[in-house]
């Protein structure tokens, strides 16, 4: 299409938007109705730890930074194609899981957004866990609730409403107080027949916290549960003008269920099919698997959440993957700097990664540990980044290029093969998306042997959720005619670019080998707060 086609699509509604907020970058994603991406927008931001103790991001900079991608959308439009959008055909907000924000009648938020990243909740996380024979991570709402009633703190007496950070900008927008499901089953469990909260653990937590005389039961307080497709309510106009201060968007327009960033990953790379995978990598990191029958017992190292279809997923979430890397790359870009030579970070990252390829069968007996912060499936509890090797061992770049992408993907692979062993779960494909993939084959290569299947990166995987949530922007619009497998197939998918990658025997034994040294040295990173 040329511009004044574009132009015409934006001017009659005929597109999406999608918004996602991620731990480090807001991006908004402006789609048309063949799935292309018209127009971009976004936003960096950091999450910081508050005088309580607990990471946050603040409630103006949820509402500065969302103000400062969509008009950054805005200008990217109005200079391509000299408009400025005051509607669209769809919207659709997506976030990062779990957390906790609580609200009272009046929508005041009682306490800071508590983000994923907190993991001061494990005796919540144990005790409900064993009440509903149900694995509850440290990450997921209903610890943040309970692990506040356990601290008996003085704002559950005020809670009118809790619900994710999706949730939360939703609601303001609609005045609807609704969640995708697969955002909803971060929060509490699902029952996958009824798409709904599971009604026996509604019951037993009622039971459970009847002493404490709260004037709520939980299924009052938590956020309706809507699957992909239904409607989530329209933009109102306090709404509008909270999105975009300037006036020029309209009210009215038909909003999607919100979601979290594990649904919109899986939209994005078209994998929620049974027998599917997908692995979004970013600060943080989860490999999803698309289950076709019930895992045997619980693992506190696997999430059970849905895909927003409300299909059931087996969930193997890192709260660290390539933050290390980042910080490695940026000191030597510095490097580069003060010796006055020019290199971007394109290309260092593209020249260092292939020279992974040139490593020792031992990685130079290297391990590299990035937590920058805890790691529940590792009982690390606190981060402390940090290398460790023989002095026999050969100290090169390779090798130590090599050690932090096999690092980057050393818990989920933890995890993943509790899945691939003990329940002999067959992946017949992953699909993985984020910046760590830009450099073609290597990464890919690392996560075929994490995965023991094949890796696919789609030519649209750095558009990432943002543009999944789109996606289901998108899908309200079409009423429904196709499921949301279908619609991804023969729709949205049918004419993408990718890349495959095959694990190989050399792969999976070299990676073998690194993780029982990786788990052979584990209480080097489990102590290491205490030091530092």
């Amino acid at each position: 299409m040329n511009t004044q086609e574009i132009r015409q699509k934006i001017e009659n509604y005929e597109t999406s938007l999608g918004i996602e907020l991620g731990s480090t970058r807001i991006k908004v994603v402006l789609i048309d109705d063949e799935f292309k991406v018209i127009a971009a927008g976004e936003s960096e931001w950091e999450n910081e730890l508050n005088a309580d103790g607990f990471w946050t991001y603040s409630e103006n900079i949820i509402w500065s930074k969302l103000q400062e991608a969509y008009a950054n959308l805005l200008a990217n439009v109005k200079r391509e194609f000299e408009c400025i959008p005051t509607g669209y055909g769809a919207v659709g907000f997506s976030a990062m899981m779990h957390g906790y924000i609580a609200l009272d009648k009046s929508g005041k938020l009682l306490v800071p957004f508590r983000t994923w990243r907190n993991g001061n909740t494990d005796q919540a996380t144990k005790e409900l866990s064993k009440l509903f024979n149900f694995n509850i991570p440290h990450r997921w709402s209903i610890a943040h609730l309970h692990q506040a009633i356990l601290n008996k703190e003085s704002h559950l007496t005020e809670i009118d409403q809790i619900t994710t950070l999706a949730g939360y900008v939703h609601w303001k927008l609609t005045g609807e107080k609704v969640l995708g499901v697969g955002d909803a089953s971060g929060m509490f469990p699902i029952d996958s027949k009824t798409n709904q909260y599971n009604q026996e653990m509604i019951d037993q937590y009622n039971d459970l916290v009847a002493s404490g005389n709260y004037p709520w039961k939980i299924e009052e307080i938590l956020p309706n549960v809507l699957l992909a497709g239904e409607n989530a309510g329209t933009l109102t106009e306090q709404g509008a003008s909270l999105l975009d201060p300037t006036g020029s968007l309209k009210p009215g327009i038909p909003m999607a269920p919100p979601e979290g960033d594990a649904g919109t990953g899986m939209v994005a790379t078209d994998s929620i099919k049974k027998g599917t995978a997908n692995v979004s990598a970013g600060t943080s990191a989860f490999a999803m698997v698309v289950l076709d029958k019930e895992l045997s017992k619980v693992y506190p190292e696997i999430d059970i959440v849905t895909t927003p279809a409300g299909a059931e997923v087996a969930m193997v979430h890192i709260n660290n993957c390539t933050s290390e890397i980042n910080y490695w790359m940026s000191l030597f870009k510095e490097t580069f700097d003060t010796m006055g030579i020019e290199v971007s970070m394109n290309e260092l990252y593209e020249k260092l990664f292939n020279k992974s390829l040139e490593a020792d069968q031992d990685i130079g007996q290297l391990l590299v540990y990035g937590f920058h912060s805890g790691e529940n499936i590792i009982n690390v509890e606190q981060g402390r980044p940090m290398i460790v090797r023989n002095p026999n061992g050969k100290f090169n770049l390779a090798n130590f290029i090599k050690a932090n992408l096999y690092s980057a993907f050393a818990v989920m692979k933890i995890g993943m093969d509790t899945l691939l062993e003990k329940e002999n779960i067959e992946i017949s494909e992953t699909v993985a998306h984020g910046g760590i993939f830009k450099t073609p084959v290597i990464a890919q290569s690392v996560l075929a042997a994490v995965m023991k299947s094949s890796v696919t990166v789609m030519d649209t995987a750095s558009e990432g959720g943002a543009w999944g949530m789109a996606i289901l922007a998108s899908y309200i619009r079409s009423n429904n005619r196709l499921s949301l497998e279908d619609y991804l197939d023969t729709q949205v998918f049918k004419d993408v670019q990718s890349s495959t990658v095959e694990p190989t025997a050399e792969n999976i034994s070299h990676y073998e080998f690194y993780i029982d040294q990786f788990v052979s040295a584990i209480e080097l990173p489990q102590d290491a707060h205490r030091f530092l």
